[in-house]
Order: structure tokens, then C-alpha cells, then sequence
């Protein structure tokens, strides 16, 4: 190189995934690519009077992290509302929620997120009559930590117009009470809609996800300045982590049109994707829309090149679609697509070069997506494809095999695990059969397969700090039979989260490694990852992050 680099970070332990050079001590970043890599005195030398220093001080050094499963636009509104996150118990539920309806009088819905199945007491559910005496005023409501259930008050149940029922989408469900009245549980995004729409955004941070089409009316104006302003403090979180790229699991050409926006004023912290989200009540021709949204949104920041779908709910409220009932009842969850309808879906977006990302829980979910991307493959002929399925909870040993057999992507999300120290570990027994435990949550069971494995958070189901996951999946908790040892090996782990989610979002020739010639996509820690007992990974944290050449985040 002939021009001094903008930025050189020396001193530090570089994990790079360049097989070339493995490791390294030092890096330099010029012109939003790296420059070189080399030992500490090596790029030391290439830097000029103008040019940064960063000292490591024997920290990792890594490819930014990609979050490969996030909802933008609703986590990083969620920033806030009130967490309940721990909460437990009536009386302090009353207490954090009576101070929240004081902080926010404004609010037609006094809203709340994460709040435990179990919040008011094992296997005990939660009634709007609890939620009346919690604020018996004002509508009120909370999102459970999956975001697949809301909980509302009587009074959120009449803004919404469904105490008496209403209309749901297929595998959506508003539970009623043998009064003919609604209980309260909104099962789904075709249930909880109509009580989101009335809170603070106004449903516009999950109409990706609830629809899979713009806010109507297109909000202007004060309300898209106010989306924009969530979303940018949401990137600034995720920089804050370390992270560098994110690909989105919910998305519109709202979403897309924000994030330019957003990079217009220099305010894209992070490389986004954004998917066309197809719904099973949709007809196969607005497939057409997943074609012009690749076609508007293009860029190495903020793109469009795959397809969402859900074939089912979570295992916690039973709307997971299973191959046999839950125990103890004759359920086996609410299917979202008919197998004829998403295999049509797939055959369609593969034949149009789309990857393709399904949402499948239970074992009969994860069966019919692998269905569907397999009749895709006989239709069409085999491609480099990298379809995926998202979060694979509870997998039948039957359907393992067939995840490298038709080079399938197993993305996952150590964090959601009972094992994950996140969630309750003890949560699992009363919605799975004994015999299912031993292949839920497969992490290494699935990797040893031959199956390529991408690690995530899912963006408000858990924090986005990534660290949280890591140390979920290098240093799980032990659980007792008939649960199996799934702990991953550290780099194993990291390269899930950078070198693998590159390659999952075909740019590996791009991004995910520290090799010269590539983007500047830069995280340093404050640890030497590598050195830190493993039950301590979480509490390590980004010191400096860097995107496209650009410090987006130093501590």
C-alpha cells in the first residue's frame, strides 16, 4: 500500500477465519477496507502522521459480529418500554407497571415486553381479570419474551374491538373464556394486531412481521421521523455490541426505505438486510413484491435478497406444530402454511433466485419446511441455494440427515435454549415428551451432522449482546438426562457469528474474515476471549467497533 492507513489497531490477539493467516497480531483499515494484517511491528510501520492508533492491549480482535436472526425495528423500539425480564409475581408486576403508566400518560396502551409464561406463578396462566387489578385505569398489555403471545386488560381488549372475539389468521388465535369473552391470551401475530396497532408506534415496528406490508397509511412526517429516530438509536445499540452486519427476519419496503434514509445521514451503524415476508394467507403472485424489493434495495448496507415464512408458533404456548399432541392434550399446534401452500411458496422463490428463511419450531414444522425446500430442489434442480430454517427447537432423528443432504442452513439461537441460563431451565416439561428432549436444542448433534450451523439472537425474543449467546452455547448449564451435552467449542461458536453468517448471506468473499482487501468490518474486545473462563464469556464487551472503515462504536 502506497497511502497511510485511516486506522491500525495493534497489540491485540486476531482470530481472522483466513485460513492463509489464522492469526495475527495487528490490522490496518484504509479507505473502508482492510489495508493488511500482519504482527504488531509490521503494520505499526505503515502508519503516517494522520493515521489512528488503537491499542488492543492483548484483547481479541475479530470480524464484526453478524446477528443473523434480529428484528430491528421492534427491539429497537422495545429499548423503551418496560421490561419485565425477571419480574415475578402480582404484586411486582402491579408496582413496575403502575410506574410505567406515571412515566408514559401519554400512551393509549400502557405497554410491556418480556414477560415470563410463568410470571404470575408455575403453571398458572394469565387472566385480563389479573391484568384489571394490575391497572384496572388504562388499557394495558405485555408481550411475552417470544413475542408469539400478548396478554391483555379488559380495557386494551375493548380499544382493540376483540373482548367479544374477532378475526385471526390462520394459526392465530384470540382465546376466549367459556363467557364468551376473550381471556386476555392473544396467541400470534393474526390476534395480538389489533391490540398493537393502538400502541405508542402504533404496530408500525411489527406490521413486518404481523402483515409483511407497509403501515397503512404510510405514516409521514413526525411519525416516520420518530420510526427513523427508534431504529437509529436501535443500530447504535447493536454497535454497541460489537456488531457489525444484521439480517433482518421481518421487513417491508418501509423498513428498507427508513434504513436509506438513515444512511443518507450517516446514522447506518450496521449493514442490514431486509427479507420480502411472505404470509399463508398470501396469494403466490405477491412473490412479484419480493422481486422489486430486491430490486430497490441493493447495496452492501442495506439489501433484499430472501424470503421469510413461518410454518408454525413456539413450543411455550403450545402453537408449535408437532407430529404428535402435547402432553396431555390433544393438540398438536397451528399450522401456518398447508404443506401444498408452502411447497408451491418455495418452488416459486427458489425458481426466482431467492434464499428462502422459514421460521420451524416444533418437528412437524421443521419436517414440512425441509418438505418444501426439497420439492423446490426436485422442481427447480439443485443450486447453490443456503436455504435455512430458523430456530429448529425440536427435531425428529429422522429429518437430522436431511439438513446436509440438501445443504440446508440450521440457524440457531443458543440463547433460547433451557440450557441458555436466559430462560427459566425448567420451562420445557410440561410442553415436551420426555423422548423429545434429547434432540431439542441439538446445537452440536446438528453441527456433527455435516449440516452448516449460523448463530443469532432473534432481536427482542433475548438481548442482542452477543456475548450472552456465546456464553450460552460454550458454557451451557448442565441439565439432567434425558436432556444431551450440547456445549460448543468457543471458536466454533465465534465463527457462527462471523465468518458463518458471511457465508449464509453469500458474502464471504466480502466480509466475516480479517484479510486484506475486504471490508473494514472490525470488532475489538475488551478481553482476550480465548483466556477467560467460559462462564464468564458474558461479561466480556466491545471496546471498539468498526463498519465499512468507520468507528460506530468505542467504549
Amino acid at each position: 500500500m502506497t497511502d497511510a492507513p485511516d486506522l491500525v489497531i495493534l497489540n491485540g490477539r486476531l482470530i481472522t477465519f483466513d485460513d492463509a493467516m489464522p492469526r495475527a497480531a495487528a490490522i490496518a483499515l484504509s479507505g473502508g477496507t482492510i489495508a493488511a494484517v500482519g504482527s504488531t511491528a509490521e503494520i505499526r510501520d505503515l502508519a503516517g502522521a494522520a493515521t489512528r492508533v488503537f491499542d488492543a492491549q492483548g484483547a481479541t480482535v475479530l470480524p464484526g459480529f453478524i446477528d443473523s436472526h434480529v428484528h430491528l425495528f421492534g427491539g429497537s423500539v422495545e429499548l423503551d418500554y418496560l421490561n419485565l425480564y425477571g419480574v415475578q409475581g402480582l404484586d411486582a408486576m402491579t408496582e413496575a407497571v403502575r410506574a410505567e403508566a406515571a412515566r408514559r400518560p401519554e400512551d393509549r396502551v400502557v405497554f410491556a415486553v418480556m414477560a415470563s409464561y410463568d410470571i404470575l406463578g408455575t403453571g398458572r396462566g394469565v387472566t385480563r381479570q389479573d391484568l384489571d387489578a394490575v391497572l384496572p385505569d388504562r388499557p394495558f398489555a405485555m408481550f411475552a419474551p417470544d413475542h408469539h403471545t400478548i396478554w391483555a386488560n379488559t380495557k386494551a381488549l375493548e380499544l382493540g374491538g376483540i373482548l367479544r372475539g374477532g378475526e385471526t389468521d390462520s394459526g392465530s388465535t384470540i382465546v376466549m373464556g367459556d363467557d364468551g369473552t376473550a381471556t386476555g391470551e392473544l396467541l400470534e401475530p393474526g390476534a395480538y394486531r389489533h391490540v398493537l396497532r393502538h400502541t405508542r408506534y402504533g404496530g408500525r415496528d411489527m406490521e413486518g412481521l404481523v402483515s409483511g406490508r407497509d403501515p397503512e397509511p404510510l405514516p409521514g412526517g413526525v411519525d416516520r421521523a420518530r420510526d427513523r429516530d427508534a431504529i437509529a438509536a436501535g443500530l447504535r445499540h447493536c454497535a454497541s455490541h460489537g456488531i457489525t452486519g444484521l439480517h433482518n427476519m421481518d421487513g417491508n419496503f418501509y423498513t428498507g426505505e427508513l434504513l436509506q434514509e438513515l444512511e443518507a445521514e450517516g446514522k447506518l451503524l450496521c449493514r442490514t438486510e431486509v427479507p420480502f415476508h411472505l404470509k399463508g394467507f398470501d396469494p403466490l403472485d405477491r412473490l412479484e413484491e419480493a422481486a422489486e424489493m430486491r430490486r430497490r434495495f441493493d447495496s452492501d448496507t442495506v439489501w433484499c435478497r430472501r424470503v421469510k415464512m413461518f410454518m408454525d408458533g413456539v413450543v411455550e404456548s403450545r402453537t408449535a406444530l408437532m407430529l404428535r399432541p402435547y402432553p396431555g392434550t390433544a393438540h398438536v399446534g397451528d399450522p401456518v402454511f398447508t404443506p401444498e401452500d408452502f411447497n408451491a411458496a418455495c418452488i416459486r422463490a427458489d425458481a426466482m433466485g431467492m434464499q428462502i428463511a422459514t421460521h420451524a419450531i416444533g418437528d412437524l414444522a421443521i419436517r414440512r419446511t425441509l418438505d418444501g425446500y426439497e420439492a423446490a430442489r426436485k422442481a427447480n434442480g439443485a443450486r447453490d441455494s443456503r436455504h435455512r430454517v430458523e430456530h429448529i427447537e425440536v427435531l425428529h432423528p429422522d429429518d437430522l440427515p436431511r439438513f446436509a443432504a440438501l445443504d440446508v442452513v440450521a440457524s440457531i439461537q443458543p440463547g433460547h435454549a433451557p440450557r441458555g441460563h436466559i430462560f427459566p431451565a425448567d420451562g420445557m416439561e410440561a410442553v415436551m415428551h420426555r423422548d423429545q428432549m434429547p434432540m431439542a436444542f441439538a446445537w452440536q448433534t446438528i453441527r456433527d451432522s455435516g449440516a452448516r450451523v449460523c448463530f443469532s439472537t432473534d432481536w427482542p425474543v433475548i438481548q442482542v449482546d452477543v456475548m450472552d449467546s456465546v456464553k450460552a452455547a460454550v458454557a451451557p448449564l448442565d441439565l439432567p438426562e434425558p436432556w444431551t451435552d450440547q456445549r460448543q467449542t468457543l471458536m466454533d461458536t465465534l465463527r457462527s457469528y462471523t465468518a458463518d453468517n458471511a457465508w449464509v448471506e453469500f458474502s464471504e468473499d466480502r466480509k466475516g474474515r480479517l484479510r486484506a482487501g475486504i471490508m473494514a468490518d472490525v470488532v475489538v474486545m475488551d478481553h482476550d476471549l480465548e483466556s477467560m473462563a467460559p462462564e464468564a464469556l458474558n461479561t466480556a464487551r466491545a471496546a471498539l467497533t468498526v463498519m465499512g472503515g468507520a468507528v460506530t462504536w468505542e467504549a
